[in-house]
């Protein structure tokens, strides 16, 4: 009999509960009367039992993390890892997806290795998985949390048929700065709304049970601050106070674990000094002891090895202590876990202790999910062809993409465009498939399946004479060979519509710009087709906000529909004639130039404030080629019909900390289309014992209103709402006077006042 039987019969005869089954795991179990994830006693049981046979290879296996060879090759692995599977010293898969690929992959762990633990599946699933969604900037732009919820629990669908069981997602960095290309991949700059929309992620990822074979593990990242790194560079150097930090850029990460988000990611950036795969404020003081996180902590790609040039470790065996006395439990692409834990207890610099409590923490996982009852469950081929991009995935993408698209100017009701008018289709990114999905698009067809804004086009107008296309330019490029033709089709049509923006690889990692402006020679063929007269409808496509001054004087209408995924065409047509109405706001700001950022509504004053409509005012805190205003505020955008806000009133003036401070405010359609509205509710502390910002998001509301109708808005704010962390960094609201605001942007707004006491 083979050493692994003795093993398991002997660890059967021990333990009671474990038993041998046909796919050779210690792990699978009878538990289909008690779900895993009901049954916290059984599952500490168990893993007490499993972590008491295993090696220390065999542990320090569970805490390594590789890639498949996908991305250049397709579904395949190579030779070396497929070793390391097989001897138990790689626990954990990146870049693998498929039922069969996934399949073949958890055989070599299941069958082929001395206890037969399951492997961990991991992908980055962004927004989207097969059916892509709007990039997350642009889905935060809908205000809708529900929707981003739904566009999560499909991408979780779709990616557990496909046999993955974790996403590298939600990313919940605030930033501020639309040079850093990841800005994409958040929730825009705003504290209060990117944790309500982190929740919303985690809360669709990960479903309410972890067992369902719908759901899949959700991890927040980048910890900590990586939207803060200087100059807009990715990677960049971040360094703040702590004041800052806990007040800007940890509530989201917070949100997550009230959330009950399985697992975090380290970020690429040092804080303090100290880079944060090995900042053990971060990963143990904080996140472990103050907030209680019991999930695993994974780096992001080899971001343990980095600390060696950052200059912290003199090599990468002192970058794996380093890591894992911090609090680091898996090691990303590395290979520093796997070469040198071992090494390192045997000096006495790491305990087996650790290592066993960060194999416990990823096991709980694998067990939670259901991989210990059947390693396969996720692999299921008949499950994948269900549910891959089905027609509710498709329509709910669609509708997200409209839902997120934002409406910057409409001058003279030029849009919607009536479908009898003669229109001209004109720029590079109008009948373009791979870009219109964006970056991070994860296991989604960049060829065939996205919608172009072209295909959409001849979906609304029934008379092909009436469609004129041309590309005119390209997206980066000097070419202005297609010039003329983008002219002379342009005096042909009643309306022009320019789809221009950025390719997909200008936004998303190591994609930072200092030129936010339209790139290539987009903007020459703008002024091009301005000369012939013509009305222009300029629809944007970009994964960041861009300096658009020269475009907002001189287009007549300006749609930004970031990128807007798989069925972004159909959604863009659907606005462009009217058959849906604009309704996103922006949740970041747009600087007038590249010289205004970092720039964000939630600023504070200055002992020398400047009044933009005041007298000359030359010793104040200003500019003196540029007002301090952006271009386009925070929670800003049009529709096609419009709206009143009446009646903004309060229960009463002066409050306890008790007491419930109770609002309402009157919003009514005054327009010709239905549509929706997104009301927006800040507040002002007036004194405090630290400055405050002139304005913070405190509540919202997406409300659809029907020509004519009213709707009363109601909010309610306790004293928690109005807490900071004061002068001796107590968290807790102060005695004092309160301004509050509600309107349509941060910067369109009524205004009342209370007072606590």
């Amino acid at each position: 009999m083979k050493i692994k039987y003795i093993i398991i019969l002997l660890f059967t005869i021990l333990f009671g509960f474990i038993s041998c089954t046909e796919n050779k795991t210690i792990a699978k179990r009878d538990l289909s009367s008690t779900p895993e994830t009901k049954s916290d006693a059984k599952m500490e049981s168990f893993l007490d039992s499993l972590t008491k046979i295993m090696t220390l290879d065999e542990k320090i296996g569970q805490l390594v993390l590789m890639s498949t060879d996908w991305e250049k090759t397709g579904p395949s692995i190579n030779d070396n890892y497929k070793k390391l599977i097989e001897e138990g010293k790689v626990g954990n898969i990146f870049n693998a997806y498929t039922a069969k690929f996934t399949r073949e992959l958890q055989q070599l762990a299941v069958e082929n290795t001395r206890l037969g633990i399951p492997l961990l599946f991991g992908y980055d699933v962004i927004h989207g998985h097969r059916t892509i969604f709007p990039i997350s900037l642009g889905e935060s732009s809908s205000w809708d949390l529900k929707a981003i919820e739904n566009g999560a629990r499909i991408a979780a669908t779709e990616a557990s048929a496909e046999g993955i069981h974790w996403t590298f997602a939600p990313m919940v960095d605030i930033s501020r700065d639309a040079r850093w290309g990841r800005v994409s991949e958040g929730s825009g700059e705003d504290v209060y709304l990117g944790s309500e929309i982190a929740k919303a992620r985690v809360k669709g990822f990960q479903g309410d049970d972890l067992f369902e074979t719908n759901t899949i593990l959700a991890c927040a990242k980048h910890y900590a601050a990586y939207g803060a790194a200087i100059a807009g560079r990715d990677y960049n150097t971040v360094d703040m106070s702590d004041r800052e930090l806990r007040t800007t850029y940890l509530p989201p990460f917070k949100a997550t674990i009230d959330a009950g988000v399985a697992t975090f990611m380290t970020s690429f950036n040092e804080l303090d000094g100290i880079p944060a795969s090995g900042n053990k404020y971060l990963l143990t003081d904080i996140l472990r002891d103050e907030w209680g996180f019991e999930g695993f902590v994974v780096t992001d790609y080899t971001s343990i090895n980095e600390m060696v040039p950052h200059g912290i470790a003199k090599d990468n065996k002192q970058a794996a202590e380093i890591a894992i006395n911090a609090g680091v439990d898996m090691d990303m692409q590395g290979g520093v876990y796997m070469d040198y834990l071992k090494v390192l207890i045997t000096e006495g610099k790491v305990t087996e202790k650790q290592v066993t409590t960060a194999a416990r923490r990823i096991l709980a996982l694998k067990y939670k999910l259901g991989l210990f009852k059947d390693p396969y469950r996720y692999s299921d081929e008949t499950r994948e062809k269900e549910l891959l991009m089905t027609p509710e995935h498709l329509e709910a993408a669609r509708d997200m993409a409209r839902k997120s698209s934002v409406l910057l100017k409409n001058s003279k009701q030029t849009l919607p465009i009536s479908k009898d008018k003669k229109v001209a289709l004109i720029g590079p990114l109008a009948n373009d498939k791979y870009d219109i999905i964006g970056s991070w698009s994860a296991a989604g067809d960049r060829y065939t399946k996205p919608v172009t804004v072209l295909e959409g086009f001849k979906e609304k107008i029934s008379n092909p004479d009436n469609l004129l296309f041309t590309q005119g330019c390209e997206i980066n490029s000097e070419n202005t060979t297609d010039f003329q033709n983008a002219i002379n089709i342009a005096k042909k049509a009643d309306v022009v519509v320019m789809v221009m923006g950025e390719s997909e690889g200008m936004s998303g990692e190591a994609a930072s710009r200092t030129n936010l402006d339209l790139p290539g020679n987009q903007k020459e063929l703008l002024k091009a087709i301005k000369k012939t007269g013509k009305p222009i409808v300029l629809v944007l496509m970009n994964g960041r906000p861009l300096t658009l001054e020269w475009e907002n004087e001189n287009m007549d209408a300006i749609l930004e529909t970031w990128f807007p995924g798989t069925m972004g065409g159909y959604a863009i047509a659907d606005l462009i004639f009217g058959d849906a109405n604009p309704s996103g706001k922006l949740t970041m700001t747009f600087p007038r130039n590249v010289g205004q950022i970092p720039i964000y509504y939630n600023v504070k004053n200055t002992g020398r404030p400047y009044e933009a409509n005041g007298p000359e005012q030359k010793y104040r805190s200003r500019y003196l080629d540029v007002p301090n205003s952006p271009l386009y505020p925070f929670g800003y955008g049009l529709s096609y019909t419009t709206f009143t806000y009446t009646d903004f009133t309060i229960n009463k003036k002066e409050y306890t900390f008790k007491e419930n401070i109770n609002i309402s405010v009157t919003v009514t359609n005054t327009g010709a289309f239905k549509g929706e509205e997104v009301v927006q509710l800040y507040i002002r502390d007036m004194v405090g014992s630290i400055t405050r910002p002139l304005k913070e998001l405190k509540r919202f509301e997406k409300v659809m209103l029907e020509p004519n109708e009213s709707k009363k808005v109601t909010f309610t704010l306790t004293s928690d709402d109005l807490a900071f962390y004061t002068k001796d960094m107590s968290f807790k609201a102060e005695a004092g006077n309160f301004k509050l605001f509600v309107g349509t942007n941060s910067d369109e707004l009524l205004e009342t006042n209370f007072t606590l006491k």
